[in-house]
Order: structure tokens, then C-alpha cells, then sequence
């Protein structure tokens, strides 16, 4: 296998895993999803609460991005990997009518439910685009703050995805993101262990 159908094949995994998490949420047994994993990750009861139980079922955020720093009425944000619309909703309702939100996922059913949530929450101020980390659907300096939730790990050109952050942040601009990542001490057998890009 090259690396290019190396490439291709790990991505449509990840496709096929988060398709599966989109329509059919209760069958996830390998990583925690849903409203109790938010709730443990820190995010407010009382705002998951308020949220429609879609936007909620198909969470499989690793952290809460959204605790690590204050959103402002009239900023704009970027979630990259933005899933079903979980942070991009309760970044839509922070922000206020004034800000924006845009949500971007390689996923289409994960596009059209996190439409779909938006709608059914009454939020104006949130839109969602199927697009590549590696090529954001912002213009350059018009993002005050990217958000990112569990995807970074999954991305196999870092450095681009980077780049297109730095792209797209204003001056001052922020990243904030919740993922996981490998220490330095696991080894290559631990690593074999861990399953799938997807996993």
C-alpha cells in the first residue's frame, strides 16, 4: 500500500467511525460519547441540559475546549471538527447575535445534524460547512478564536492544519483545543495497542 492509499484509507476510517457516531450513537463501545462524557469533561449541566438531545448524543469531545478561555459578545469562532454542534452551539449562544460561529467537519452526516441542532435550538448565528482541516472555509485574519475538540489527533498533516489556523486567527487571535496525545515513554507495542487512527 503506498503511502498516498495509506493516507486515504486512514481517512475514510475516521469517516466511517464518526458517520457511525452521527446516526447511530449508542453503538460507540471503544471511547465515551454523549451528555455524561461532556458532563465529566467539565461542561455545565444546565447548558447540555438546554441543548436538543442530538446535539448531545453524538458528542465525542475529549476536553472542553471552551473552559479554557472567555468568549466575548461579537467574536467569531472556528471549530474545526466541529461533530454534531455541541461547542459550536454553546459558543453561538456566548458569542451572542452580534458574533458568529462556523463550524467545519469532514464528516457530511455530522454537517447536516449539527444543521439540523442549530435549527432546533433556535440559533441564528452558527453555520456549517463540510470541509478539510487542511483547508478551513475562512478568509485569512477573520477568526478571532479556532476551537478544536479531540480532532488534531486525527489529522495526518499537522503542519498544515497549523497553518491554516495561523491563517485564518486575526492578530491576537486564539487556539484553544482539548485532544490527546502519546508521552514520550509509551512504547511502539502500547502504541499497536491502541487500535485504530479512528480508535
Amino acid at each position: 500500500m503506498s503511502l498516498g492509499e495509506s493516507s486515504d484509507r486512514i481517512r475514510q476510517m475516521i469517516e466511517e467511525r464518526f458517520e457511525k457516531v452521527a446516526l447511530d450513537p449508542a453503538s460507540e463501545r471503544k471511547f465515551p460519547i454523549g451528555p455524561e462524557s461532556a458532563r465529566r469533561l467539565g461542561y455545565d449541566p444546565d447548558e447540555l441540559d438546554a441543548l436538543p438531545p442530538p446535539a448531545t448524543e453524538s458528542f465525542a469531545g475529549v476536553g472542553n475546549p471552551l473552559a479554557l478561555g472567555e468568549l466575548r459578545p461579537g467574536q467569531v469562532v472556528l471549530d474545526i471538527g466541529c461533530g454534531a454542534g455541541l461547542d459550536c452551539l454553546l459558543a453561538a449562544r456566548r458569542v451572542g447575535p452580534s458574533g458568529r460561529v462556523i463550524g467545519a467537519d469532514m464528516t457530511g452526516v455530522m454537517v447536516d445534524k449539527a444543521r439540523a441542532n442549530a435549527q432546533a435550538a433556535g440559533i441564528g448565528n452558527a453555520e456549517f460547512h463540510l470541509a478539510d482541516a487542511r483547508e478551513l472555509p475562512v478568509g485569512d485574519a477573520t477568526v478571532d478564536l479556532v476551537i478544536s475538540n479531540g480532532v488534531f489527533n486525527l489529522c495526518r498533516d499537522k503542519t498544515r492544519v497549523l497553518a491554516e489556523i495561523v491563517r485564518v486567527l486575526r492578530p491576537g487571535g486564539r487556539l484553544q483545543m482539548a485532544d490527546i496525545l502519546l508521552r514520550e515513554d509509551v512504547t511502539p507495542e502500547q502504541v499497536a495497542q491502541k487500535g485504530e487512527w479512528s480508535d
